[in-house]
């Protein structure tokens, strides 16, 4: 029966001293102390604790600090003990990561199936292709050279918002916003599209946008569909879709199947009025007509259609303008360009390049924009302008400002991406290459001298680290940015406690911003000097608090194999003499176990010993009032190098 008891007793203590370290090994992860966390997490992983928790943290110590073998390997472990269906979905599209980063794209490949399964609705799952795997790898990561700011525009309204079209300082869009009841698109219940314009105002550093103005201008807009505009260079001519109406613009004209279709429409300013609405010449009551997009000389009219000589369910034609209404025959742009699926939404930027949006050629899912140089090139193939203009969810209507006053690395598309306004919303974008540097000196906190041969690291948002360098004779270090980053700085050197910093950098292209670490010495005229050991009231066991501490004992201890020392606790005045005298020996013993459990031999403590409030720091002896800050400052632990 003692036996039993004994054993019991064991296993609760055991028990105990696992969950504290799991504790600790989750403070220094929480700290972004991954190297330190991975020892901690195996100390408890050979004592046997296997939990899922601890196999995971140990994928993300080594996931965060780029380790793609060891991630995968804890990852892997946790999966094969917990299956996919115990386990967190984020778990496993971090091991399909990993296992990405290192090739094995077949493994990878089977777990994505099995992420699909589970996150059915996760927008990286959509447009995956198996037999694409490095490609839509490469299509979903964002170009690290380059640094593309969106922003959901301002004014975009819960309803449809789509394509820009920017003209002397007004923005012209299609939108749903008009919520006249009466007028309600019977496809999705939300109001018929109207074409609206919105005035930009771009400075050096921001863009600002009005409020946006329905285009009131005689039978302009109708009680029916308008969009996707396109304006000649002279600000004179708009080209327009719009459905296939009447000419009292009243009701719709359908064909044999009921269905009513799009039509191309040009629309001339008058008196800063657009009038004149004339229906282009090939447009037909059988077939769709839309999206205009013009070159930059204005001399070809670039559309989409549905009509029955295409390759796909829409395909992209061109005419030429002859003057008047007069045009030549729509050509398709043929297979370069075409597929058997969907192709929409062309523009033409000022260098001719060819914008236009597809579900037909290698995407991410649903519509993507793609860019080609086929008007220099008629062999050119398309390529897709990867993440983040492309997502899993349809990204089209593709504009780039031309302008010589405007920034050629910036404007427009439109997508239903998730986190919008509305069910379409306009994003702006700018894809100057935008980087700063953080920079700064390492330093002893204690002399404020340089402190060389320090290593920092650079961390992301999300724990990452995504670059370490070692700072230099100077103690200066220095790293290139993305702007508008959250960033931790964290500098580490063997005999000093860590110091990190929190760095955020702004919109402003190579801005400098200088962050200084301070590194606090471990050792002090023969002694180890930590934060002071806090033990609970009248307690001897070690907190975690105090475990995290003592570690800086522990390293120091590991990195001078030689060095003794001794531990001295001390404890207040409260209580009676004898009593706190065999407290604060307790707690130094207690403290001297916990170091040697950390694999430091015993002969190395020479002892550990407590004195009570024999030696205290001030005044507040027996029967003298003081604060509690004032009790704390003489419970306190030391702990003096006898031999180095």
């Amino acid at each position: 029966m003692m036996k039993s008891k004994f054993l019991i007793l064991i296993f609760a203590l055991s028990s105990t001293i696992m969950i504290a370290q799991e504790k600790l090994a989750d403070k220094f992860f929480s700290n972004f102390g991954y190297v330190k966390a991975t020892e901690l997490y195996e100390e408890v992983l050979k004592k046997g604790d296997t939990s899922l928790h601890v196999l995971t943290r140990l994928g993300d110590c080594y996931y965060n600090n780029s380790k793609s073998e060891k991630a995968a390997f804890w990852y892997d472990k946790a999966l094969e003990k917990y299956g996919k269906d115990d386990i967190n979905p984020e778990y496993i599209y971090k091991h399909i990561q990993s296992l990405r980063s290192l090739g094995q794209y077949e493994e990878a490949d089977t777990w994505m199936k099995t992420f699909m399964e589970i996150q059915n609705n996760d927008t990286r799952i959509k447009g995956y292709n198996p037999e694409n795997i490095a490609k839509y790898n490469e299509l979903a990561s964002a170009d690290k050279n380059k640094v593309v700011k969106l922003q959901n525009l301002p004014f975009n309204s819960k309803y449809s918002d789509f394509g820009s079209y920017i003209h002397n300082g007004q923005l012209y869009f299609a939108s749903s916003r008009n919520t006249d009841e009466k007028k309600l698109y019977s496809w999705n219940k939300e109001p018929f599209l109207d074409i609206y314009q919105v005035s930009v105002d771009k400075s050096v550093d921001t863009t600002t946008y009005g409020t946006p103005d329905f285009i009131a201008a005689e039978k302009l807009n109708t009680d029916f569909h308008e969009a996707s505009v396109a304006i000649t260079n002279d600000g004179n001519t708009m080209y327009f879709t719009r459905d296939n109406v009447g000419k009292s613009t009243k009701k719709v004209k359908y064909d044999k199947k009921g269905t009513t279709h799009l039509k191309l429409y040009k629309a001339t300013l008058v008196d800063n009025q657009w009038t004149n609405i004339v229906e282009l010449p090939f447009n037909d009551d059988v077939f769709s007509t839309g999206h205009p997009a013009l070159s930059p000389d204005n001399k070809q009219l670039y559309f989409v259609s549905d009509r029955e000589d295409g390759l796909g369910s829409t395909d992209i034609y061109v005419v030429d303008i002859k003057g008047g209404n007069e045009y030549s025959e729509p050509r398709n742009l043929g297979e370069q360009i075409n597929t058997e699926g969907r192709e929409m939404f062309p523009f033409i930027a000022k260098d001719s390049t060819f914008y236009f949006s597809s579900d037909g050629h290698l995407n991410l899912g649903l519509l993507d924009i793609f860019k080609s140089n086929l008007l220099k090139d008629e062999l050119a193939e398309p390529e897709n302008l990867g993440a983040p203009y492309n997502s899993g969810s349809d990204d089209f209507a593709y504009f780039k400002n031309t302008s010589e006053a405007e920034n050629e690395h910036t404007g427009y598309f439109s997508s239903n991406r998730p986190g919008g306004q509305g069910s379409d919303d306009i994003y702006g974008f700018d894809a100057s290459i935008c980087i700063q540097t953080i920079k700064g000196i390492t330093r002893d906190r204690n002399t404020n001298e340089i402190l060389p041969g320090a290593t920092v690291k650079l961390i992301n948002e999300v724990g990452k680290v995504i670059a370490e360098i070692e700072s230099g004779d100077d103690g200066s270090y220095e790293f290139t940015a993305d702007c508008n980053t959250n960033y931790t700085v964290i500098a580490s050197k063997e005999d000093f406690k860590d110091d990190q910093k929190k760095v955020t950098t702004d919109n402003e292209h190579e801005k400098v911003t200088e962050a200084d670490l301070y590194l606090e010495p471990l050792i002090t005229d023969s002694q180890i000097v930590i934060n002071p050991i806090f033990f609970d009231f009248d307690k001897w066991n070690i907190r975690t608090d105090a475990q995290y501490e003592l570690e800086n004992i522990v390293d120091v201890m590991r990195a001078h194999p030689t060095m003794v020392i001794k531990i001295e606790s001390h404890t207040d005045s409260r209580g009676r003499d004898k009593y706190n005298m065999k407290l604060s020996d307790r707690r130094a013993k207690s403290t001297m176990e916990y170091i040697i459990s950390r694999g430091i031999a015993p002969e190395r403590i020479e002892s550990a010993i407590g004195y009570g409030e024999s030696q205290l720091l001030n005044e507040c002896s027996n029967g003298v009032k003081c604060s509690e800050e004032k009790h704390q400052l003489n419970r306190r632990s030391y702990f003096y190098i006898l031999k180095e």
